[in-house]
């Protein structure tokens, strides 16, 4: 052993060090699947209540996945950290960069859970959204003045991209992206200042 965490394991008891790195995998994973469990149930709702089955409504049900999936990252990004932040000692320094790693590590497991959800959403619970996705598409070229060949043609384009694999793994990489932003945001208002910005203050 080596490196930090040699440092680590030096400076902390092991049975400590064990609870302190279970407690924050603990952590990253439970918000990170309430973050997918509340994203899935959107989806559920919006299935349930017949926007994923008209292309007419697909515009009103991307509002609503689009906000309902804000709230629910932010809040579970907010909570998350939170409890984290607060099993450490008071005295230990939580700077911008520990509460960042905290939300970016649950917004992985949130991707990857997510993911999962997704492929078996368009594989098996609802694999005719696809076409209702490729409707929506046509509607909007009609109106651009795109002629039915070149419509047929992109579509033809777009359904490949639209496998249920790759677009678990486009939501995956979405996930990450959005969900980074939203941690380097949260992350500012977690920090806590160390016992020596406090003095000085």
């Amino acid at each position: 052993m080596c490196g930090p965490a040699l440092v680590i394991t030096s400076l902390l008891p092991k049975s400590r060090f064990k609870v302190i790195v279970s407690n924050t995998m603990k952590t990253y994973l439970t918000y990170g699947f309430y973050m997918a469990l509340g994203n899935a149930l959107i989806v559920f709702a919006l299935y349930f209540f017949g926007l994923h089955s008209e292309a007419t409504k697909l515009d009103l049900a991307q509002k609503i996945q689009m906000f309902g999936s804000i709230a629910i990252g932010i809040a579970c990004l907010v909570y998350g950290t939170r409890e984290h932040r607060d099993a450490l000692p008071p005295a230990e320094a939580f700077g911008y960069g520990r509460p960042l790693n905290t939300g970016c590590m649950i917004v992985l497991f949130a991707s990857l859970f997510g993911a999962i959800f997704n492929y078996l959403y368009a594989a098996i619970i609802n694999p005719g959204f696809i076409e209702v996705l490729l409707q929506a598409q046509s509607n909007k070229l009609e109106i651009a003045g795109m002629s039915a060949d070149k419509i047929e043609q992109v579509n033809s384009m777009t359904r490949t991209m639209m496998k249920p694999a790759i677009q678990a793994m486009i939501g995956f990489f979405m996930g990450l992206f959005f969900g980074t932003l939203f941690a380097l945001i949260t992350a500012a208002f977690l920090k806590r200042p160390t016992h020596e910005e406090i003095v000085a203050s």
